[in-house]
């Protein structure tokens, strides 16, 4: 992958260093059907159901005027396939319960923030601004699910929210001046909320640092911004975000055309939402974030209809992540050969 984008490099397409990349994630079927999952809830209902079901075979067994079974049946083996089932339900109910507690892990940093923010804001005065944040819960949901095809993949939402599929979350950076993806990786959360830091940090060596990312809202955290704009110690990365605070429409409305002034700047006690808002509303990061829509999504829509990769062909997060490499790689091979020039072709 790397050396590919040295050869882009070498043939002019590709600025190395100081670049701008626009990142964001398509969902992708994994190998797996969302009928081979089963929820936290069920799991419990059909666990007693299979407990109902022995207890019924060996009174079946100790009766001695029972019903015989169909041929090539057998109590004691449909009892063992019972007991099977049910270590299986278990096994899956104890990922389900581990999966909730990393996750209330993560959420935890979010929720204090937030619960600090608020107070900040009561002490001067001011309303806090949304509904009170609610602590995570460690404790699954009862929709929550586990697959046993493919048990690191995830139900995640389509198509606007219509409708769920069994998928991974295929992140992509892509430069925008040369329309090449510059990284990626492949990640099982459902969502974009803590992929800022991770989708900055994917970018090959091979393009360089990373002076602008642009992405939508919902990458958008004060913690991962944070994160990506300065070091451990405090000092400016050189990387600076510029993202949605609220969902984007497609299309320009009437007012969008209108000429109109730059927002005053924020004042010192601005929170980080006022700053962000600052950023994307000005002339420039209105055009600076243009760039976004036109240069990521298309990149999606060339792999899944040009490419007509929609689904992994292997199963698990480490082998789905390769594919998609190879995929990404490919892409910047056809995308290479289409912007080359002829006598560098040559």
């Amino acid at each position: 992958f790397g050396q590919v984008l040295q050869m882009a490099a070498a043939c002019g397409v590709l600025k190395v260093g100081g670049i701008t990349v626009a990142i964001d994630g398509t969902k992708m079927l994994a190998n797996a059907s969302k009928h081979a999952a089963v929820s936290y809830q069920w799991s419990q209902e059909r666990m007693k159901q299979l407990d109902a079901e022995v207890a019924q075979l060996i009174a079946k067994a100790e009766a001695a005027d029972s019903t015989p079974l169909e041929d090539g049946l057998s109590i004691p083996e449909e009892i063992e396939r019972r007991q099977e089932r049910k270590a299986q339900l278990a096994k899956a109910r104890a990922e389900i319960e581990a999966r909730a507690r990393q996750k209330a892990e993560l959420e935890k940093a979010g929720y204090e923030t937030k619960v600090g923010r608020r107070q900040e804001a009561k002490e001067q005065g001011k309303k806090p601004r949304g509904k009170e944040p609610q602590p995570p819960q460690e404790t699954p949901e009862g929709k929550d699910q586990y697959n046993f095809t493919d048990p690191e993949s995830r139900i995640m939402k389509a198509g606007h929210g219509n409708h769920f599929i069994q998928a991974y979350n295929a992140q992509a950076a892509v430069e925008i001046e040369s329309r090449l993806i510059v990284g990626e990786y492949v990640t099982n959360a459902p969502n974009d909320k803590q992929q800022l830091v991770a989708g900055v940090a994917c970018v090959d060596p091979a393009a360089g640092a990373v002076s602008e990312a642009l992405v939508d809202s919902g990458y958008l955290s004060e913690a991962g911004v944070k994160a990506v704009e300065a070091d451990t110690n405090g000092e400016a990365t050189g990387t600076r975000v510029l993202a949605a605070t609220g969902r984007q429409k497609h299309g320009r409305s009437v007012e969008a055309l209108e000429k109109r002034a730059d927002p005053p700047a924020p004042g010192p006690g601005a929170t980080f939402m006022e700053e962000m808002e600052y950023r994307v509303n000005t002339k420039e990061g209105r055009t600076r974030y243009k760039a976004r829509q036109q240069t990521v999504e298309p990149v999606f829509g060339i792999i899944k209809e040009a490419l007509g990769f929609r689904r992994f062909s292997m199963r698990g997060m480490a082998k789905a992540g390769l594919e998609w490499t190879l995929v990404c790689m490919a892409y910047n091979l056809k995308r290479l050969f289409t912007v080359t020039p002829q006598g560098a072709k040559a």
